[in-house]
């Protein structure tokens, strides 16, 4: 074999991985007794940096040893401090659960990066997209094997259930003043399809809320600050679920 006829085995080889299927998000958090979906998350806008020297090789592989059902991770730079790179880190640090691809994403062109880097599901957030833009990119992220987390905030944006996404979340915080209110996901719970598997994300800092949110109908919890600002978000995580399952 030639150095090309090597270099184009090998290229297949890279191609298969990319193309094989990723675990579920949906399912992760069907089966899971906890459904926290553990997020790395260095910086936030409102905040400025949470932990600014986390790395994507150690945190998200703890929150997968201590008990996550799923995990995100940001992958914005300018104000979350993220990269996409930071999810192929987690995989190559042996990272094998359910990975949320969260952006703002708004162009094919993000899909096709989450893609690659590894993820499993991605953001679409419907403050960010017309219905139809929305309806566009949840379609292409399907064909490129990802689920879509379709993050909803107020009433006016629930009509983008109709849409059927693999999950529907609600964000608790307002991505206009950044203030969060967790009676958010109580009020639109009821709102949304009976069917959907629902996501309630940001603000979560207690295990009795996700008891709590359960009883209402979500199946996933999305918590990122309340492990972050710890000097062990893993060992945090752990804490948090062992107060669960009490």
């Amino acid at each position: 074999m030639d150095i090309l006829q090597e270099i184009v085995a090998h290229k297949r080889e890279e191609l298969e991985l990319l193309c094989a299927k990723k675990p579920s998000l949906r399912e992760a958090l069907l089966q899971s007794n906890t459904g926290i979906i553990a997020e790395f998350k260095r910086r936030s806008p409102s905040k400025g940096w949470i932990k600014e020297e986390g790395r994507a090789d150690i945190i998200p592989l703890s929150y997968q040893k201590n008990g996550a059902a799923a995990l995100s991770i940001l992958t914005d730079e300018k104000y979350f401090g993220g990269k996409d790179e930071f999810i192929r880190m987690a995989r190559q640090s042996g990272v094998t659960l359910p990975v949320l691809y969260k952006n703002f994403v708004i162009n094919e062109a993000q899909l096709y990066a989450a893609a690659l880097c590894g993820a499993s599901a991605v953001l679409l957030i419907a403050a960010c997209l017309s219905k139809q833009e929305c309806k566009t990119l949840l379609h292409k992220a399907h064909d490129l094997g990802l689920e879509v987390l379709l993050e909803m905030h107020g009433e006016k944006e629930l009509e983008y259930a109709e849409l059927e996404p693999d999950l529907c979340g609600i964000n608790n915080r307002n991505l206009g003043s950044f203030v969060t209110d967790v009676q958010n996901s109580f009020r639109l719970a009821e709102l949304l399809p009976k069917e959907a598997v629902k996501v309630s994300e940001s603000g979560i800092s207690n295990p009795q809320t996700i008891r709590d949110l359960r009883s209402v109908g979500f199946q996933g919890f999305l918590i990122g600050e309340t492990f972050m600002k710890t000097p062990d978000p893993g060992q945090a995580l752990n804490d948090f679920i062992s107060h669960l399952t009490r």
